[in-house]
């Protein structure tokens, strides 16, 4: 799929909740050419600090471009000042985008932590559209990080949080959720995002339950290309790039080592 590198105007950039903050861009072809499950790599700011891209999900691909993000480090913090009509240099749309469930499957969960939420609202506009019953399992540290999913309940998703310290929704990791899932292999298919030890668990549960899946994994990258090889994860196929290979993997190819 062709990558296209290109200076957009910002049109918003809006905070949706005390950790983070939703980011649209005026990049039309990268929305015409985005699948989901892909993602940006924006250079934030023009000089040599930071130095690197920085990799965004693809929150939503419209007639815009939309991010989700938390600021973290100084990539992260120069992008929280940015104000309509400033301009970004883009790359994208990159890596391997999901799949869609394969025939037969009824009900598509999605499950997510923090941030990891980034890739699943591009993939319920696109589940929508065929129908599938959808359903989002989200867990959160705080209430902090909790934001409000409306546009996820406009497109049919059923929405489950947790907090680990249960100020919003259940108590507790996002595992506790899991009981609402249909352990029917048959009907149900899986898509996780988050921490490792999150996703580690999301495994375990689709393995006790032979249930398929796809995670999209998060590491930090340099070139984004599949050059330097800084984004190397291992898997049972060997190590590969979460830049160029993924950052959709099948659920079970993935080995998590704590």
């Amino acid at each position: 799929m062709k990558k296209l590198q290109d200076t957009y105007n910002v049109v918003s950039n809006e905070q949706l909740c005390a950790k983070f903050y939703r980011l649209c861009i005026d990049a039309k072809p990268v929305a015409l050419a985005a699948r989901p499950g892909q993602f940006i790599h924006i250079r934030v700011r023009n000089s040599l600090e930071p130095f690197f891209r920085r990799p965004f999900s693809i929150y939503r691909a419209k007639r815009h471009v939309e991010i989700l993000y938390e600021v973290i480090g100084t990539g992260t913090q120069v992008l929280a000042s940015k104000k309509k009509g400033d301009i970004l240099d883009v790359l994208g749309p990159v890596g391997t985008p999901f799949c869609l469930p394969p025939k037969g499957i009824k009900h598509v969960v999605m499950i997510a932590g923090g941030v990891g939420a980034a890739p699943f609202l591009f993939l319920s506009d696109v589940l929508k559209e065929r129908r599938y019953q959808m359903t989002l399992l989200y867990g959160g540290r705080t209430k902090g990080h909790v934001f409000n999913m409306e546009e996820f309940k406009k497109n049919g998703c059923k929405i489950f949080t947790s907090t680990d310290d249960g100020s919003v929704g259940v108590k507790g990791r996002v595992a506790v959720l899991f009981s609402k899932i249909d352990p029917d292999p048959g009907k149900t298919f899986i898509y996780t995002c988050g921490p490792r030890p999150m996703m580690a668990s999301v495994q375990d549960f689709a393995r006790e339950h032979e249930l398929q899946g796809q995670a999209s994994c998060e590491e930090v990258m340099a070139c984004g290309l599949g050059a330097c090889l800084g984004c190397s994860i291992k898997t049972a196929k060997g190590y590969k790039t979460v830049c160029g290979d993924g950052p959709a993997f099948d659920l079970h190819e993935l080995i998590f080592e704590s």
